[in-house]
């Protein structure tokens, strides 16, 4: 018997006017446990009085944690097929991830020649659209809120071989990026997505909570 294809989580970065993606970061192993934390949003806060007491002024702030390993030991006992892990041990894949909450080094040059030529108004470096991906089911826009790095075992030459990235995440809705902005977009297609898994899970009886009538 086949066993069935593993689909791995991870995060993509894609360019928000043309959709094109520009970088796939997938996790090495899924890790066994993902936080979510949703935060209302209630219209008027505790003193909205009575008229606000039901009404909800935007999607909840979602936020999502989670912890990833990566390990090169299997690849490092087969050294003649994996010449860069024998080289440079994790520093690509950790560098890969470190670079989703980095500005370009380029960038960072071009507004600093900006600065320097007298430019009143220099822009903030705009980051491409940040997606996290968790199966099918689950693609967000995020932004990276926090990002922690602990490197855990070493080669001959401190190359790491062993870490654990610890990733933080804020997913943008509507009220972020609006409802014209690829990002919105997905955001709507997964809070759509939500609500089609909540009606497969039905509704039970008044009787099942030991009441009649409401």
């Amino acid at each position: 018997m086949t066993s069935p294809r593993l689909i791995k989580g991870g995060i993509v970065q894609v360019d928000p006017t043309s959709g094109l993606t520009l970088r796939v970061v997938a996790l090495q192993y899924n890790p066994d446990q993902l936080s979510r934390t949703l935060q209302v949003q209630a219209s008027g806060g505790d003193g909205g009085g009575q008229s606000q007491a039901l009404r909800l002024k935007g999607a909840a702030v979602e936020t999502l944690k989670l912890d990833a390993e990566i390990d090169a030991t299997d690849r490092l006992e087969f050294p003649d097929q994996n010449s860069t892990a024998v080289e440079a041990g994790l520093h690509p894949q950790i560098a890969a991830v470190e670079l989703l909450v980095q500005p370009a080094a380029d960038a960072l040059q071009a507004n600093d020649a900006l600065a320097r030529r007298g430019i009143l108004e220099v822009l903030p470096l705009q980051a491409p659209l940040t997606l996290f991906v968790w199966g099918r089911n689950r693609v967000v826009p995020v932004r990276i809120t926090d990002l922690t790095v602990t490197e855990e075992a070493f080669d001959a030459h401190l190359n790491p071989i062993r870490a654990r990235v610890s990733l933080g995440m804020r997913v943008l809705s509507v009220d972020d990026l609006g409802f014209d902005h690829r990002g919105g977009t997905l955001f709507l297609g997964y809070l759509r997505s939500r609500e089609q898994m909540a009606s497969r899970a039905g509704s039970v009886a008044l009787s099942a909570l030991g009441l009649d009538v409401i």
